[in-house]
């Protein structure tokens, strides 16, 4: 299937590693030109690294805290500078903080709400006026199922996730009318550094296949695979999905039911 991408330009933020990096490379392969964003100089420049080896082809890097709004308009800037266009924004950066309500700072709750509500709102705010330009565009927020069923010890993450499907939903009503679809992909249990360090202290004997099957009440009987995540954002941003947006897609092998 052709998915209608070559010859756009993609803006992932937290591209660094996992889901925004798995990402960054399924869209390479579609023949997408893309900026990949973060905080960390060094992690960045070994993606872009990393992509370079696997598709031959080089990414713009701009090291980009999404909490300060002036950055989000440079990273947004930069890419325009180098490729005259943008068609694709998928807010990506994010990290999961969860803890009671009683042991949550005011301070933590102001940090993962800039991290991951304010960062894709001052992304998006930048990028809407240039996806304008070209005719439409795609965003791709990515939240968790935590958002949408939050269970204890989640706060803040499942309450900053929840506003991200809100503010996913309200976009998708407002940019229709300019061809700018807008939807959500909701996690659950993906490979990640911190699965592997979880992984490594409590079962090093264990193969990942072994460790991802055990004791998981998952459908799928597995932990997922950030290409797995990173497919179906392709698939939201392409001409694929021209019809879709303002939904949310639970990528989770099945833990959230029909939410």
């Amino acid at each position: 299937m052709d998915l209608g991408l070559k010859g756009k330009v993609a803006l992932i933020t937290g591209s660094s590693k996992g889901i925004g990096l798995e990402t960054a490379l399924q869209l390479l392969k579609e023949g997408v030109e893309v900026t990949i964003c973060a905080r960390n100089e060094d992690r960045l420049k070994e993606a872009a690294a990393f992509l370079f080896e696997q598709t031959g082809k080089e990414v713009l890097v701009v090291v980009t805290d999404v909490t300060q709004e002036d950055q989000c308009k440079n990273v947004v800037e930069a890419t325009i500078e180098k490729y005259g266009r943008l068609d694709i924004l998928v807010n990506n950066a994010g990290t999961v903080q969860a803890f009671t309500f009683e042991k949550v700072e005011t301070e933590l709750w102001r940090q993962d709400l800039d991290l991951k509500l304010f960062g894709a709102i001052h992304c998006a705010r930048y990028a809407v006026p240039y996806m304008r330009q070209v005719g439409g565009g795609a965003i791709v927020n990515v939240t968790a199922i935590s958002g949408k069923t939050p269970p204890a010890t989640s706060l803040p993450t499942s309450v900053s996730r929840a506003a991200g499907m809100a503010l996913t939903k309200a976009m998708s009503k407002d940019l229709g009318p300019d061809n700018i679809r807008v939807n959500t992909v909701c996690i659950g249990l993906i490979r990640s550094e911190q699965i592997e360090k979880m992984w490594k202290n409590q079962a090093p004997e264990l193969s990942w296949e072994e460790f991802s099957q055990k004791d998981r009440q998952i459908p799928l009987g597995r932990i997922g695979n950030t290409d797995e995540a990173a497919k179906v954002i392709t698939f939201l941003v392409s001409d694929a999905a021209s019809y879709v947006t303002g939904t949310s897609v639970n990528i989770d092998g099945g833990v959230a039911g029909t939410l």
